[in-house]
């Protein structure tokens, strides 16, 4: 190596050298830390004390951590296929040429960028059993049988995810760019083949944006198990009312780790949550490998 490539090599490194501290600060240091204090019973108050796998032995009787996997598997199994097929719905609605696009385009994605805890208060309203504007839509159809939503246990989950829908412009705008990039000669080749509007969707369409739908699918597993903002902001903290029935993964997680000072375990359960994700990805990623499509 010269003179001048050692220099080079050097000045890149200084270049680097403050992103390098931050990523090791505050992302590989927390993350090493997580792992060893999830095999040790840690308080946050007194040091840590080695107690081996009693942290995650010790989550195979706990009823609440098994309910806080199942209430999030739940909204997870509801909001992401709906959330996809939603934001796929919405952008092919703009990909047409219709007046006005842009505005509706703006419309449309504005949801997704206004700050969660604004958004919550918005839907708050919305739910509201009595004066919101959701029921008073139904009440002329249900009468006094609107649900209470997100005082009810049994329609508190249902709630969430029908907000869930409401940010799905990110979502949106991605399928979008892929639906922009698929040629428009392909549509008229399969036009002259005699194809209709489902063909051309099912054998044009799908195939071609079928790496943003594997994308949005990754990240929406992702986000939907890690779902906490909305739910803290809308039920009035980690306690997961009404009846826990909203108590999901990242609330006990929080509450474990911040309430009960069981900082250890919620370490381990922060372990679990991403070996479930691991395993969700690679079973999402077997399953489209074979239908995932790629342009040469």
């Amino acid at each position: 190596m010269t003179t001048f490539e050692r220099a080079n090599l050097r000045n890149g490194l200084l270049f680097c050298l403050p992103w390098l501290i931050g990523l090791s600060v505050f992302t590989l240091y927390p993350v090493v830390a997580s792992l060893f204090y999830s095999f040790c019973d840690y308080s946050v108050l007194q040091a840590p004390v080695w107690s081996g796998t009693e942290n995650y032995r010790r989550m195979w009787g706990d009823k609440v951590f098994w309910l806080s996997l199942k209430n999030t598997l739940f909204f997870a199994g509801l909001s992401l296929p709906l959330g996809m097929a939603v934001a796929l719905a919405l952008a092919l609605l703009l990909n047409t040429g219709v007046r006005g696009l842009p505005v509706f385009r703006t419309i449309f994605y504005l949801p997704s960028i206004v700050p969660i805890v604004a958004s919550s208060m918005l839907w708050l309203w919305i739910f509201n059993g009595q004066f919101g504007l959701l029921n008073s839509f139904l009440r002329p159809v249900l009468g006094s049988a609107t649900p209470a939503w997100l005082a009810d246990p049994q329609w508190a989950k249902p709630a969430l995810v029908l907000m869930s829908l409401w940010g799905v412009g990110n979502s949106m705008v991605i399928y979008l760019a892929g639906l922009q990039n698929v040629p428009g000669e392909l549509y008229e080749a399969a036009a002259i083949d005699g194809a209709g509007v489902w063909r051309k969707f099912w054998h044009v369409t799908l195939p071609l944006i079928s790496p943003v739908i594997y994308f949005n699918l990754i990240m929406g597993i992702i986000g939907s198990l890690q779902v906490f903002t909305t739910v803290f902001a809308m039920t009035g903290g980690a306690d997961g009312n009404p009846a826990r029935s909203t108590l999901f993964y990242a609330l006990y997680l929080f509450s474990t780790a911040f309430y009960d000072l069981r900082m250890g375990y919620a370490c381990a359960m922060a372990w679990v949550l991403f070996v479930v994700i691991v395993v969700l990805t690679v079973v999402a990623t077997k399953l489209m490998e074979k239908r995932v499509h790629y342009a040469s």
